[in-house]
């Protein structure tokens, strides 16, 4: 056994990750399959981060261990359960349908080893799925667990493309849902239409937040947009900034002019006029 048993991250169905422990110093390479611990019996995944990165994403409590590397035959396994998965898709939709439930299957998952199923689905409020439950059991005869998740988790299920054209960020990249919110959006000089600023999970869309730090930043070189500027012998109000060029635009009754933050700030007469 290593004496330094390295750490890797694993991704598994729906971007679900998890970090593990190399005790037995196995050579794994970035999406190399594994089989590892899982709460009862195995699991397999792919490695997606490999050695002294995962130490930042770790997190408190035990990390269970790495079997072995995938073999063929895991992964002719893996091959049968992903069919499993479409039929027991189909299986509890009808269910579902069958007890009148207020809810929407997302994806089914299932364990390595076939002990356990998980069914993830959203829902308004809260549901009853007991009957569900026991139905699936006997059907399965294995473990069944139903998770309700959010419609940014569903999104990060599902995957997708966003309004960029590239892969959703929740997909492929965010550990961590953080919050969004409208003000993002206001800072950034973003009209606030919800078709332009929500992602596919009907949510403000993740990136709002990337650069919000940046733009709060510079627009606090600049006056407050709406504030009145004298420049010369005019004096205006700036209607924009345009922060790509540094330059805020200011109206001067028929004529207007881009300045530059150190003549607006010099040149503020009075506030911001709020709308």
């Amino acid at each position: 056994m290593a004496k330094n048993s390295k750490l890797v991250e694993v991704v598994f169905k729906g971007e679900r990750k998890a970090i593990f422990k190399d005790r037995n110093d196995l050579e794994i390479l970035e999406g190399e399959y594994i089989v590892v611990e899982a709460e009862r019996g195995q699991d397999l995944g792919k490695a997606s981060c490999v050695g002294s990165l995962v130490k930042l994403k770790r997190g408190k409590g035990e990390t269970r261990s790495i079997i072995r590397k995938a073999q063929e035959n895991d992964l002719e396994v893996l091959k049968k359960n992903q069919e499993k998965e479409k039929a027991a898709f189909k299986v509890c939709r009808e269910k579902i349908k069958h007890f009148k439930l207020e809810m929407k299957l997302v994806d089914v998952e299932m364990q390595f080893d076939g002990s356990k199923i998980t069914f993830y689905f959203t829902a308004a409020q809260r549901v009853d799925f007991r009957e569900l439950v026991k139905e699936l059991a006997s059907v399965y005869r294995t473990r069944i667990e139903l998770r309700q998740i959010g419609v940014r988790d569903e999104a990060k299920r599902i995957s997708g493309c966003g309004v960029c054209g590239r892969k959703q960020c929740c997909n492929a990249f965010l550990n961590e849902f953080e919050q969004i919110t409208t003000q993002m959006a206001k800072d950034q000089q973003i009209a606030l239409n919800p078709t332009k600023i929500s992602g596919n999970c009907g949510r403000l869309l993740c990136c709002l937040r990337y650069e919000n730090e940046m733009y709060i930043e510079i627009f606090s070189t600049f006056p407050p947009v709406g504030s009145r500027i004298r420049y010369g012998n005019k004096e205006g109000t700036l209607n924009y900034i345009n922060i790509f060029q540094n330059k805020g635009l200011v109206h001067f009754g028929d004529s207007q002019e881009w300045l530059e933050p150190e003549d607006l700030q010099s040149g503020v007469t009075g506030n911001a006029v709020k709308p």
